[in-house]
């Protein structure tokens, strides 16, 4: 049946296919730089040129079909992920007035939070497993005010820090196999691809999309690598800080 519709549809080609399979986000336009870089964590927000959401085009073999889209549905999500660390940093350095070279490095902001603090409450970064989080405590045990709010902020804004991180490490494996896979089979996946075109017309139409989505794929890979490395080292530069509070 799926070979039938794709014959159906192979005279022409449908608008999304015509368009580019990253397509970036509004907010997207304005960041400058490349994944292909290796950069540290102090000059990742500059460096890293975010991406919109990758779309897969349809080769009409259901097996390839739903390998890439498993890709595709894998690298959103950790893109999300990398996405949303980014925005729980920035949102932490602003809050204290941090950072003000726009970089992802926490230490000048866990600084500045246990000074500002440091009358009333304790303040210090913990790391357990591939966690971590802002750990206060009152300087007068019986205290019994609540948190200042933009403690709390920083503390929710942390944790959100920590999720996302372990997110994005953990997607980036995932997408290593997949990708991996992908373009070990290039060659494999254009004979599946031919033995599956009922038209001279329609395998040239498949063929070009197979060719596209591995195109995208060798890019995904890269901006992938890039937000693993990130978050690994936002995950290093945790540990040391709260080494250093012991």
């Amino acid at each position: 049946m799926l070979r039938f519709l794709c014959c159906c549809f192979s005279s022409g080609v449908s608008a999304d296919e015509r368009q580019p399979l990253l397509h970036p986000g509004p907010s997207d336009l304005n960041e400058a730089g490349s994944a292909r870089q290796s950069r540290s964590a102090h000059s990742d927000a500059q460096t890293v040129k975010r991406i919109g959401r990758l779309v897969m085009r349809r080769v009409c073999v259901p097996e390839l079909d739903q390998r890439f889209s498993d890709m595709a549905e894998t690298f959103n999500e950790q893109h999300e992920r990398y996405e949303a660390m980014v925005r729980n940093i920035r949102n932490l350095r602003q809050s204290y007035s941090c950072n003000h070279n726009d970089t992802l490095a926490l230490t000048e902001c866990v600084g500045m939070i246990r000074d500002e603090h440091e009358a009333k409450y304790r303040v210090s970064l913990q790391i357990k497993g591939y966690e971590f989080s802002l750990n206060v405590v009152r300087v007068d045990e019986s205290d019994e005010e609540p948190l200042p709010p933009h403690l709390q902020f920083a503390q929710n804004e942390v944790k959100g820090i920590s999720a996302s991180a372990k997110a994005t490490i953990s997607k980036g494996t995932t997408l290593q196999e997949l990708i991996g896979w992908l373009l070990r089979s290039k060659d494999q996946m254009a004979e599946q691809v031919k033995g599956a075109s009922a038209t001279y017309q329609e395998h040239g139409r498949l063929s070009e999309n197979l060719e596209e989505n591995l195109k995208e794929v060798r890019r995904a890979k890269e901006f992938a690598l890039g937000y693993r490395q990130r978050a690994g080292e936002v995950f290093t530069e945790a540990a040391q800080i709260a080494g250093a509070y012991l």
